[in-house]
């Protein structure tokens, strides 16, 4: 059966590549998210061209075909275009989830079936396990709980899951490497990437502004009684949760609690307002297929870094037409939910399901 597997040119998608190359049938797809002669952009550590040509390096040394797929129009659309708009609107958004989903597996998929394939490998810590009693595939987080990868794949669908691998899922970080050492691969020791791949200096203000001008628009600070305390230049500077460059006087230490970006109102205060014990999530996704009829018991995460908290959720929040929702109570208060990113649920190491922050 050959499989199509994702090659980044780092490390991880690198020895994804030569397990699957292990066993049988397998070709590389490098994908080019951007044009690589814009000299207006400046892009970091991932997807670049030097990425494409050690992927190609890397798929000559394993012996597999090799190809870039052109994804420009879709990236723009449905990464950058997505995070623009999340951030003049108020909200914090998460890439790396919309490049998983939309692009890795919805767009891969479809590009993988043109070269005679219907499974596609990447090299995610996660892993996919079929369970025969209920006939489903499950999402599971990666062994190494630091990569742990999970939380920005709970968009899957069933019928991705079904073609989905993850060969290094049951891997440690360390074992990986050592793969890449053994094998002789160009890219054992190339530094992880970090950043966002399109923001490298993580001005995320700036490249907000050259894509939409109009979001640079004065714009007050105020306390939660409404009283203005500042001026800021664009609300889409800011985050919920954000301490550092407020640049205000008052003596003691503030953080921002909500913004409005039609009316250009960040509001701030003290640390212990950021503290929530319920959210609502819109566009959930259920790993299942089929949302649970009541309330379930899990343990979510509102951010990639962040710790488990144990919670209920119920499904069926008010949300709009055709995006199904969801309410998470936690059982402790959680700092700094944020709207526009992203809560994933969890049983134990399975992935029950997520949505976006509403």
């Amino acid at each position: 059966m050959r499989t199509v597997v994702a090659m980044s040119g780092g490390v991880d998608s690198s020895v994804a590549a030569a397990l699957v190359a292990d066993r049988g049938d397998a070709v590389g797809l490098s994908m080019q998210l951007y044009d690589q002669q814009d000299g207006d952009r400046q892009f970091g550590r991932c997807c670049s061209l030097d990425d494409l040509s050690d992927a190609r390096r890397v798929a000559t040394t394993i012996g597999i075909p090799h190809y870039i797929v052109n994804f420009e129009k879709e990236f723009a659309a449905k990464v950058i275009g997505n995070f623009v708009g999340e951030y003049t609107a108020g909200r914090t958004p998460i890439p790396c989830v919309h490049c998983n989903g939309d692009l890795k597996f919805a767009t891969l998929l479809d590009r993988a079936e043109a070269l005679g394939s219907d499974r596609v490998a990447t090299g995610h810590y996660a892993r996919v396990r079929f369970d025969e009693a209920t006939g489903l595939h499950q999402l599971l987080r990666g062994v190494d709980a630091d990569k742990d990868q999970s939380y920005f794949l709970f968009t899957l669908t069933q019928a991705q899951l079904s073609r989905a691998e993850f060969p290094i899922g049951g891997l440690a970080k360390s074992e990986v490497r050592a793969i890449a050492r053994e094998r002789g691969l160009p890219v054992a020791d190339k530094p992880d990437s970090h950043e966002i791949c399109f923001i490298p200096d993580g001005d995320h203000a700036s490249f907000v502004e050259r894509h939409a001008p109009e979001a640079a628009r004065a714009g007050v600070f105020a306390d939660p009684s409404g009283t203005v305390v500042g001026t800021h230049e664009g609300a889409h500077r800011f985050t919920v949760g954000q301490r550092k460059g407020l640049r205000l006087a008052t003596g003691v230490p503030l953080y921002v609690l909500e913004i409005d970006a039609a009316s250009q109102t960040v509001t701030v205060g003290p640390k212990d307002a950021l503290e929530k014990t319920e959210l609502v999530a819109t566009d959930v996704n259920w790993i299942s297929g089929t949302a649970p009829s009541g309330p379930i018991r899990v343990t979510a995460k509102i951010r990639h870094r962040a710790k488990d908290a144990a919670a209920t959720v119920v499904a069926g929040a008010e949300a709009p037409a055709c995006r199904p929702g969801a309410t998470l109570v936690f059982d402790e208060p959680q700092v700094a939910v944020a709207p526009g990113q992203a809560v994933v649920f969890y049983d134990g190491d399975t992935v029950i399901g997520g949505g976006w922050i509403a």
